[in-house]
């Protein structure tokens, strides 16, 4: 059980936004103050890391990118990627507005689901594009198949499908 100094050191640091805030923790002696400043500075830091960026502006092999297209699309370090075994809506040239929402949240889910650290395992292969993009798994730090959950949680299908599911075909 964390000593009720350290636990007000972290609230208080939490409300300021992380800042320090000097005569918060008037209460601790000078020692107690400085391990406690330092613990609740460490855990400030240690959030989770940042949010990968949905992609804007073009040349983005040249610029060596990290963002989502859309759902089952991503760039990583100047690489276009696309999701194995999985189907994510359309966001750009969706047939419907119904797939272009659920296109847009797919988007937004792979980005929580990425903020918090992930890997990408590359199968080997390339599809059958022109853009011959890179066949990967991004696997969460759970083990988890990112495109898995989004299978599970109605925000893509299986690759390969029968159809645009979301547009009723």
């Amino acid at each position: 059980m964390m000593p009720e100094w350290l636990v007000h050191t972290i609230m208080v640091m939490a409300a300021a936004g992380g800042r320090i805030v000097r005569g918060a923790c008037c209460a601790m002696d000078g020692m107690a103050m400085r391990v406690g400043l330092a613990i609740a500075a460490i855990v400030a830091l240690a959030g989770p890391a940042e949010a990968i960026e949905i992609c804007k502006g073009g040349d983005r092999a040249a610029r060596g990118v990290t963002c989502l297209v859309d759902g089952d699309t991503l760039w990583q370090d100047g690489v276009k990627m696309r999701l194995l075994d999985i189907d994510a809506p359309e966001t750009f040239d969706a047939d419907c507005g119904r797939e272009k929402d659920i296109g847009d949240l797919a988007t937004e889910r792979m980005q929580e689901l990425m903020a918090h650290g992930y890997k990408l395992k590359d199968s080997g292969r390339k599809d059958r594009t022109s853009d011959k993009r890179t066949l990967v798994r991004v696997v969460l730090p759970d083990g988890r198949d990112a495109g898995q959950v989004l299978i599970s949680e109605g925000l893509a299908q299986p690759w390969p499908n029968r159809g645009n599911k979301w547009c009723g075909r």
